[in-house]
């Protein structure tokens, strides 16, 4: 699931877009776009080769067109490539996933001198399993600091940041849900105040990551979430904490957005109302099956 920090132009965006078609039998999943994040979201399933050949494929095209010194979003991010997330589905291992992990990210490096970071069960070092450990400060604060700071350097290449494309993190990951819940109100502060009680380092859900963010071109507030592991915190589980939240201090939804698919699993439990507000072809398992029969693309 590469995630490009660009969200805005759609001439670079459709150039990434064939730049990943490009790789034989990738099936291409998803795609989102979003103007105040600025960034967009891919998500594709095949081969391990193939795989790794579209996203490099994409790097190019990303390294290219992005520069990240006149790029701006409210999304945190380190590269114009920023995160490309291996997510092993069927007949692989995490292990084998890591090790493509370990010759996509030299490629990049290689291939587009572009350095590398490592993370989830990819990574080197303990605390750069956590993407936020790695992503502090941004693109520009990572300019400040190195290579002078020796803890921060990229595992791969460096040890300063590609000019214009920074630096990407490679990981390997369970299934992440990026969901995010627009509350009716431009008060972002309120959007902040549940994005700190609800995720799991203020103390708050298990394997919930949030941030509050101000949606400028709709004027209102974000919490942005992404859910790590759904069998330990079901995606209904965050809604109903966000909700009730939210009308405790007087804000109520103004609508949900996924970012990418959902697994099927991670809907069982919910109400059917719940579940009804994602679409049949918001699930993994469906869009995988109708991809492959030769249905239109995302």
């Amino acid at each position: 699931m590469p995630n490009f920090s660009e969200g805005r132009n759609r001439a670079v965006i459709s150039g990434i877009r064939r730049a990943i078609l490009s790789a034989d039998a990738v099936l291409l999943l998803d795609q989102t776009m979003d103007t105040d994040h600025n960034r967009s979201v891919f998500t594709l399933a095949g081969s391990p080769r193939d795989v790794a050949q579209a996203v490099l494929s994409a790097a190019e095209a990303a390294v290219e067109t992005i520069d990240l010194r006149k790029q701006q979003g409210v999304h945190p991010r380190i590269g114009a490539l920023d995160v490309v997330p291996l997510v092993p589905l069927e007949g692989i291992t995490t292990g084998a996933c890591v090790a493509v992990a370990r010759e996509l990210g030299q490629r990049i490096w290689e291939q587009l001198n572009v350095p590398i970071y490592y993370y989830g069960d990819a990574a080197d070092l303990e605390h750069r399993r956590r993407l936020e450990n790695i992503r502090r400060g941004g693109f520009e604060g990572l300019l400040k600091c190195l290579p002078g700071e020796k803890e921060r350097r990229p595992d791969v290449g460096g040890p300063g940041l590609h000019p214009t494309a920074g630096a990407c993190a490679i990981g390997v990951r369970k299934f992440l849900i990026a969901y995010n819940i627009e509350l009716a109100t431009p008060d972002v502060s309120i959007a902040k105040r549940i994005a700190r009680e609800i995720r799991e380092s203020s103390g708050g859900l298990a394997c919930v990551k949030a941030l509050g963010l101000k949606l400028s071109s709709r004027n209102t507030a974000q919490v942005s979430m992404n859910l790590t592991d759904y069998e330990r915190t079901p995606p209904h589980q965050v809604f109903e904490a966000v909700r009730d939240r939210a009308r405790e201090l007087g804000a109520s939804l103004a609508g949900t957005e996924l970012i990418g698919l959902i697994p099927q699993a991670a809907l069982e439990g919910a109400s059917a109302e719940f579940a009804a507000t994602f679409r049949p072809d918001q699930i993994l398992e469906n869009r995988i099956d109708s991809v492959s029969r030769g249905e239109p693309r995302a």
